[in-house]
C-alpha cells in the first residue's frame, strides 16, 4: 500500500499514577527528520522511542510531543542537609561569640535557613514506566500509520487517473506524428511544383528532404519511453511499499522525454498537447512528492 508523509496520530493513557499524552503529526520530507519534545524526565527514554518509531516511519519530517503528568505524592520526599545544618550552627556560634551576641537561635530557625530542608523526587520504576510510555507510543504510531494510509490512497486513485489522461496525450501524439510527415511532402511537392512550374522534379531530393524532416520530428522513441515510464509508475502504485523516491525520479525522466516532445513539435495540436502533457507530469511529481 501506498503512504503519505501527512499524517497525525494521538494516544492519552490515565491511570492512577500516571498521564501520558503522545500527539505526532508529519509533512512531506525528503529524509527521515524525527524531532521529540518531552520532559526533562524522559530524556532517558529519547534513544528506545527512536528505535521504536523505526517500524512505523520511513521518511517524513515527523514532530512527536510528549505530555507527561505523575500522580503519585510518594515520589516526592523531604531531604534533610545534616552538613549544611552544621555549617550554619557552627558559624552562627562563632559569630555570637565574636560579637557577645545571645545564642538565640533554635531548630525551627535553622530550619528556614536555605538549603536545609529540599524535596527530592525518588527514583521511579523505570521499567513499569517505559511499558506504559512504549505502550502509548505504539498506539499513537499506529493511528499516525493509518492516517497515512488512508491519505495515501486518494493520492495512488488520484495519480492513477493522472496517467490514464497522460498515456491518452501520449498515444495522440504517437498517432498524429506519422501525418505530420506525410503533410510536409505534400506542402513540399506542391510548393516545388509551383516555384519550377513545368520542369521536371527531382523525387530523390524531395525524399531526402523529407527524411530529414522526418528525423527532426520524429518522437516515436520519446512516446515509447514515456508508455514505459508511465505503465510502470502504474506498477510501482500497484505493488506499494516506501517507492516515494522511485517515483520521484521516474517523474524526473517522464518530464525530459516530454520537453523534447515539446522542442520537436511543429503542429499547433502536438504543441498543444505537449504543453498539456507537461502539464499533467507536474501535477503528479507534486503528488509524489508527498509518498513517503
Amino acid at each position: 500500500m501506498i503512504k503519505s508523509m501527512t499524517g497525525f496520530g494521538r494516544c492519552e493513557r490515565v491511570t492512577k499514577e500516571r498521564r501520558i499524552v503522545i500527539e505526532m503529526k508529519s509533512v512531506n520530507h525528503r529524509y527521515c527528520d524525527i524531532n521529540i519534545k518531552m520532559p526533562k524526565k524522559l530524556n532517558y527514554f529519547e534513544s528506545a522511542i527512536r528505535n521504536q518509531l523505526k517500524q512505523y516511519i520511513g521518511r517524513g519530517k515527523v514532530d512527536i510531543f510528549i505530555t507527561y503528568e505523575d500522580y503519585t505524592e510518594q515520589n516526592v520526599c523531604v531531604k534533610y542537609n545534616h552538613e549544611i545544618a552544621a555549617e550554619y550552627v557552627r558559624y552562627m556560634r562563632e559569630m555570637a561569640d565574636e560579637f557577645d551576641l545571645r545564642r538565640d537561635f533554635s531548630a525551627s530557625s535553622v530550619s528556614r535557613l536555605p538549603e536545609i530542608f529540599t524535596l527530592e523526587e525518588q527514583s521511579q520504576n523505570e521499567e513499569e514506566l517505559w511499558q506504559e510510555l512504549s505502550s502509548a507510543l505504539d498506539e499513537a504510531a499506529g493511528q499516525f500509520v493509518a492516517s497515512r494510509t488512508r491519505e495515501g490512497e486518494a493520492l495512488k486513485k488520484d495519480l492513477l487517473e493522472k496517467l490514464d489522461a497522460m498515456q491518452e496525450m501520449v498515444d495522440y501524439i504517437s498517432s498524429v506524428s506519422p501525418s505530420l510527415v506525410e503533410d510536409y511532402r505534400n506542402r513540399l511537392e506542391a510548393k516545388v511544383r509551383e516555384l519550377l512550374a513545368d520542369a521536371v522534379i527531382d523525387e530523390s531530393r524531395i525524399a531526402t528532404e523529407v527524411t530529414i524532416y522526418a528525423d527532426k520530428i520524429c518522437v516515436d522513441e520519446e512516446t515509447v519511453r514515456l508508455a514505459s515510464h508511465i505503465e510502470s509508475t502504474k506498477e510501482i502504485l500497484t505493488e506499494g511499499g516506501n517507492v516515494g523516491r522511485k517515483l520521484d525520479f521516474i517523474a524526473q525522466e517522464m518530464n525530459r522525454e516530454a520537453n523534447t516532445i515539446l522542442s520537436k513539435a511543429n503542429s499547433l495540436e502536438v504543441t498543444k498537447r505537449a504543453i498539456d502533457l507537461k502539464t499533467e507530469i507536474e501535477k503528479v511529481r507534486e503528488q509524489i512528492q508527498n509518498i513517503e
